[in-house]
């Protein structure tokens, strides 16, 4: 037996290749959008890709199960529970398939999401299982978070209960050897406390999970539910689009793909279309495109734009792309991999073809003007730990939302922790009109001005 694990860190992503060699199948679980990775390995193996599984549907990317259905013509498998606007094999709970002598079994384990699954592997002839697939149940060092299914008509408390039933039931009685493989790692908004170790154990989890540890129902609902994370703005999207029927990334890529011409940018800006730089955040100070936003491809680029660059509605507005050249195409990819599909084309020959520019600066923290209003766009927790006397606090995330905060009479100075959020804060004031530039080094650089001081209690989320 083959188990190979591929992991994206961009997306903190971790996907699977279960493969018996001897009979030339295998099988491929959380894949990614794109799926050469895939098809190359079963290719190295001599093996054909005959099933693709979904844990559950994903709601920070956009898994490649169709993909693989139409390059490999895998079958498409899920749990029962699940709806989707494709055909599929429906496991039920316990439901067993046979990969040529490897024996894979279905355990469902809603909690995370209602449909969600995890898959036990077992060896030829073994009673015990080798190891345990666990999608977003059962991260090494949490769990899953319940609490992003409330605009599909889930409630958090509702899926809270039902992942303390799965981890009762279904996690803690699996023996302790058996190896535990998450579809995430450290860094994943699916979850608070995920560990960096991409591999661990279900004894080592018993030992050392949090969310694992002896406890009532309720005690699990007030540790669990307390203190998650903001959750993007796409991940709703990205969880529907995961469950329909939808063009592949490499349809998506060839639209992308298409070279414009700098004149041909500015009609289609006109026409409303964003433009995204995705240069790294000191070369769009120095000179960018009048109105672009800023998310370089250096840092977690593809959450970043799903979290900031959603229209109103929750929907995907066209974008066109400004990249360094030969950096257009991972910009392109990047996006389709949390479903960005609408995508005008690129900036033939990237900045170097634009006509007119605009910079800004960005200031030393001792450069900072005694008038400006200083904008700290960290989250709530990061704050709780210290923060600059004075400043606003806005975190990113929430920016578009609560523009009408900001003064339109000031100019603005923004900072983050290191100033790659800080960019792309102050690439959306500009786009909308303000006066601003951040600080260049983040919050660590303000130590040269007067001494930060701790910062009380962060307040409640602004609703």
């Amino acid at each position: 037996m083959i188990l190979r694990q591929f992991y994206l860190g961009c997306l903190a992503h971790a996907s699977y290749l279960i493969a018996d060699p001897s009979h030339g199948v295998a099988a491929v679980v959380d894949p990614q959008r794109d799926i050469e990775i895939y098809v190359e390995a079963a290719q190295s193996l001599g093996v054909d890709i005959t099933h693709v599984f979904l844990t559950h549907f994903h709601a920070d990317f956009i898994a490649g199960h169709l993909e693989l259905r139409e390059r490999t013509g895998a079958e498409v498998c899920l749990g029962s529970r699940a709806r989707a606007g494709y055909p599929f094999r429906a496991f039920g709970d316990e439901e067993e398939l046979a990969l040529g002598d490897i024996r894979l079994r279905t355990l469902h384990t809603p909690g995370h999401t209602p449909e969600s699954i995890t898959l036990l592997v077992y060896e030829s002839g073994a009673s015990n299982p080798h190891a345990a697939l666990t999608g977003d149940t059962l991260f090494a060092g949490d769990v899953g978070r319940p609490d992003l299914r409330a605009a599909l008509g889930w409630s958090a408390l509702d899926l809270g209960r039902l992942l303390y039933q799965s981890i009762q039931t279904k996690i803690l009685p699996l023996p302790d050897q058996t190896l535990v493989y998450p579809a995430h790692g450290a860094g994943s908004l699916c979850g608070k406390n995920i560990s960096t170790e991409r591999v661990t154990t279900i004894g080592a989890q018993r030992q050392f999970n949090y969310a694992l540890q002896p406890m009532t129902e309720d005690q699990f609902l007030k540790i669990v539910l307390a203190d998650q994370p903001e959750a993007p703005a796409y991940f709703t999207y990205d969880a529907v689009l995961n469950s329909q029927e939808h063009p592949s990334l490499a349809t998506a890529l060839e639209q992308s793909l298409r070279a414009l011409s700098a004149t041909e940018l500015g009609q289609l800006q006109g026409q409303g279309t964003m433009v995204l730089d995705t240069r790294p955040a000191s070369e769009f100070a120095a000179a960018h495109w009048p109105g672009a936003i800023n998310i370089p491809l250096d840092g977690a680029f593809a959450t970043w734009c799903g979290t900031v660059l959603q229209n109103d509605a929750g929907g995907r507005r066209s974008l066109a792309i400004i990249a360094n050249p030969g950096r257009e195409r991972e910009s392109a990819l990047r996006l389709g991999r949390i479903g960005w599909d609408a995508i005008s084309g690129y900036l033939d020959g990237g900045m170097a073809s634009a006509r007119d520019v605009v910079s800004h600066p960005r200031l030393p923290a001792a450069l900072v003007p005694s008038d400006a209003w200083l904008l700290d766009v960290r989250t709530d927790n990061e704050r709780a730990h210290g923060a600059f006397a004075g400043s606003a606090s806005i975190p990113l995330a929430q920016l578009p939302a609560r523009r009408a905060e900001l003064p339109s009479d000031r100019r603005i100075v923004a900072f983050c922790q290191s100033g790659y959020r800080s960019s792309i804060a102050v690439s959306l004031l500009q786009s909308w009109g303000f006066d601003a530039t951040d600080i260049e080094g983040g919050y660590a650089s303000l130590s040269v001005m007067p001494t930060p001081v701790p910062f009380p209690p962060a307040p409640p989320p602004h609703r």
